[in-house]
């Protein structure tokens, strides 16, 4: 009787080492041409980048839909959702040729983009993820990004641990792959000045220093606002749609891209100068955002080279230099901040 249940044991444990196997290797059926690509973009954690002239980025998940970039500032959701979107979507459309393999695989020592991807993954993961236990954090794939193909169609990619590159496209999607993966910081980095609607702010305050009389308060009064000039002097009778159409202004509002090469003779004339107006936002959570502008030639050489700063041609009339936070020169659109910079006689009805 023992002997029979020694066997029945035994024969019940073999049984379930085979189903064991053959879950494992069920997880592992898919083709090379599925499994390049990142499945589950959800698990990804953190994604670095990097190039041959030193320039590097990291991209680290806050959140179900926030990303820090270097761990300090806010990332730009359109550019992750671009970058988590080619991860999961991309495809091998073919190998690459043998006898141009030692030339690409060249090709990519010299210029390719570094990409480590870093997901959240259980220590266990049995009977083809339907049990996951231990999770955390660990570099699951890096790629290194190359060129384009001849038609620019795809790019040559390599992924660590394969033999040889491989040719890789988006299905669908007309274009090469290589733009996609960007190592410079700035351009990870938001545009977003604050995203505040009516119910957020607390403040705001416009100061305008070459005519200080325009200048003006408005702050938060129980469910409504009042307006107070730069006098103290509070106004009694505003125009009330105008205010709200400011106020509403707060929502997304963003500027068009980082100054990120301003030359010195125009910094040093202009930037450093008196600003042309001075906005402050504050939230009610009394985070606050200070915004300086100045006027933005055509030709910053023009700003020494006239002798009257007054002639139209030489102002760029769609857009502005700002200081964001003491921290970012920026460009704006005087198209989008037109409601915004206006004194406070506007919205007195003058």
């Amino acid at each position: 009787m023992k002997k029979k249940n020694i066997i029945l044991i035994a024969a019940v444990a073999v049984v379930a080492i085979v189903a064991l196997v053959i879950a494992l290797r069920g997880s592992r059926t898919a083709t090379f041409e599925q499994d390049y690509h990142v499945e589950d973009i959800d698990t990804i954690t953190r994604i670095f980048l990097a190039d041959k002239q030193d320039n590097e980025v990291l991209l680290t998940r806050v959140n179900d839909s926030a990303w820090i970039v270097d761990n300090t500032y806010e990332a730009s959701q359109p550019m992750m959702d671009m970058l988590l979107e080619t991860l999961h979507k991309m495809r091998i459309r073919q190998q690459v040729n043998r006898n141009a393999v030692p030339t690409i695989i060249n090709d990519l020592s010299a210029r390719a983009i570094k990409v480590e991807v870093y997901q959240r993954v259980p220590r266990i993961n049995w009977f083809g993820g339907r049990l996951q236990l231990f999770p955390h954090e660990k570099l699951t794939v890096t790629y290194f990004v190359g060129r384009e193909t001849q038609d620019m169609m795809a790019s040559y990619m390599y992924r660590e641990g394969d033999k040889n590159p491989y040719i890789i496209h988006i299905p669908g999607f007309r274009g090469f792959l290589t733009p996609r993966f960007v190592t410079d910081p700035l351009k990870w980095r938001s545009h977003t000045i604050v995203d505040l609607d009516v119910h957020q702010i607390e403040r705001v305050e416009l100061e305008i220093p070459d005519t200080p009389q325009e200048s003006f308060t408005i702050t938060r009064d129980g469910e409504g606002f009042s307006m107070q000039l730069s006098n103290g002097q509070y106004v009694k009778y505003f125009d009330t749609a105008r205010v709200a159409q400011l106020l509403s202004s707060f929502t997304w509002l963003n500027f068009d891209e980082f100054a990120s090469i301003v030359p010195n003779s125009f910094a040093d004339s202009c930037i450093t100068g008196t600003p042309r107006t001075i906005l402050r936002i504050t939230d009610t959570a009394g985070q606050a955002h200070e915004l300086k502008t100045y006027i933005k030639y055509n030709n910053p050489a023009d700003f020494e080279a006239i002798g009257d700063s007054s002639l139209y041609e030489a102002f760029d009339i769609n857009r502005l230099y700002a200081i964001l936070d003491q921290r970012d020169t920026v460009l704006i659109q005087y198209y989008i901040f037109d409601n915004i910079l206006q004194p406070a006689s506007y919205f007195l009805g003058k």
